[in-house]
């Protein structure tokens, strides 16, 4: 019977046996033990007079321990039920003059270095919990849409976004490097025969499946070798990236709303005790702020997501509502708003969110030279049908849009975006043999793990963060 049972068992004195690893030990009588399945702790009394003084030495922060004993009513406060230990056996000793995770205080960035442990925290143990819990929901809300899951490749020779900052993957031997003619690399002696990297989005090839399966969805690991050292960024990132024939612009934002609600809805219904260990532990972390920079408590966020209708807005009206606003004319953002064409900053959504509308708000029909290249180009001829979902605290947590379903204009706007149309094709052909209207979205995983566990920095949230500089573990 593992921890979470147990805490919620009634006190019968039935016999149980626990395999778990000690939080703290105090006053020689006092084991708190955790196994992974709760973030609560289950308290275990030890008849110090009965064992020997070696073994209660050796019940230190970090051991693992096998306890048989009575479970029984709490005579302390925190707790119903508490184990009347009968016999303990240490199954894995931790020196506490090594072990790093004494029961202190940690700085999330000792936590970071000490990746391989933090699992074994209250925090990272309901963080970690509750990705999982995030994951089983997104899997369940496609599922019981009809939608069928893709696994679209790791090593790709295309370039979904047309950004160019990819990771190659190459088995050259780069002492000597085999060279063409030209004394450029010859990409053929590779193991591919082509240049290949890894991929930084599964969409072109959900799209081909969509076009054949109707409705699917991808979830995967995707790659950007973006030199961006910040909070918000990672250099290996989980997407999930639907994608849906006969779906405009507008269907896509009602599935991006419905799914966003109801896995933050699964979440709040299924993992409430982390949930509320996260939402206190904010409230702590925040107390000795001034009201006006604490961000909006967890469960109250998670509400405001779920609750509210999400606003719909264009790029244009979004644009002129900033340039108007005052943060805009007393130059409070960092980012002026001038002229239409702006690349909207996180500052800017999270005004629209939480100063303007008090809303989750879609944005959509953007300026084309600022979106990527497989988006649909409205009659305009200026705009594309682009969509991002913005929310509190995070601002954009969704991309997405109808995509170019037009031979010619595609071909058009691949040339435009300076990408090799031999190395897009398949993806091209496509648009040749039964085309249709179709659209998508990307919801990056982590941004809504971030969201949903009040976490402030993005590599809190992944189990072994990839980051500039970083690819330990």
């Amino acid at each position: 019977m593992d921890i979470k049972q147990i805490v919620a068992a009634e006190p019968t004195g039935q016999s149980l046996e626990v395999r778990a690893w000690v939080r703290t030990f105090r006053s020689n009588r006092f084991i708190a033990l955790n196994d992974g399945s709760t973030s609560q702790n289950l308290q275990v009394v030890v008849d110090f007079e009965r064992e020997s003084e070696a073994l209660l030495r050796r019940i230190t922060t970090g051991a693992c321990l096998r306890i048989k004993g009575d479970l029984v009513e709490s005579q302390g406060k925190g707790q119903k039920v508490e184990l009347m230990a009968t016999e303990i056996e240490v199954l894995g000793d931790a020196d506490a003059e090594e072990y790093p995770l004494q029961p202190k205080k940690h700085s999330m960035e000792f936590l970071r270095e000490n990746a391989h442990l933090r699992p074994r925290t209250q925090t990272f143990g309901a963080v970690f919990r509750l990705r999982h819990g995030l994951q089983f929901a997104i899997h369940k809300y496609f599922n019981d849409n009809g939608f069928f899951m893709v696994h679209t490749p790791i090593i790709t020779g295309s370039d979904a976004e047309g950004a160019g900052e990819m990771f190659r993957v190459s088995t050259l031997d780069p002492k000597t490097p085999p060279l063409n003619d030209k004394g450029e690399l010859n990409w053929k002696e590779d193991f591919f025969g082509k240049e290949t990297n890894l991929t930084v989005s599964g969409q072109l090839e959900a799209e081909l499946f969509a076009l054949g399966l109707g409705k699917v969805y991808t979830f995967g690991p995707t790659f950007r070798a973006e030199n961006s050292n910040t909070t918000r960024h990672l250099a290996e990132f989980w997407m999930i990236e639907p994608e849906v024939a006969f779906n405009d612009l507008f269907d896509n934002m009602e599935l991006a709303e419905d799914c966003l609600k109801y896995v933050i809805r699964y979440v709040m219904e299924h993992c409430k005790d982390d949930l509320q260990l996260l939402h206190d532990r904010q409230q702590e972390e925040e107390k000795s702020l001034p009201q006006d920079k604490r961000a909006m408590p967890l469960l109250e966020k998670l509400a405001f997501a779920t609750d509210n209708e999400f606003v719909r807005c264009s790029y244009t009206e979004a644009i002129d509502i900033l340039r108007n606003s005052k943060p805009n004319k007393k130059k409070k953002f960092k980012y002026l708003i001038d002229e239409w064409g702006a690349d909207l900053q996180s500052e800017h959504e999270r005004f629209l969110v939480e100063k303007h509308f008090g809303k989750p708000v879609i944005l959509y029909d953007y300026p084309a030279n600022i979106k990527a290249f497989y988006m649909r180009l409205n009659e305009d001829g200026k705009t594309v049908r682009a969509m991002d979902i913005l929310f509190p605290g995070i601002g954009e947590i969704v991309g997405g849009s109808q995509r170019e379903e037009r031979f010619d204009v595609l071909k058009q706007k691949i040339a435009e975006f300076g990408i090799d149309e031999e190395s897009l094709w398949w993806y091209l052909q496509t648009r040749k043999f039964g085309t249709c209207v179709h659209s998508g979205f990307g919801l990056g995983f982590e941004r809504l793990m971030n969201f949903i566990t009040g976490m402030t920095n993005i590599r809190d949230v992944i189990p072994f963060p990839r980051s500039p500089k970083n690819a330990e573990f």
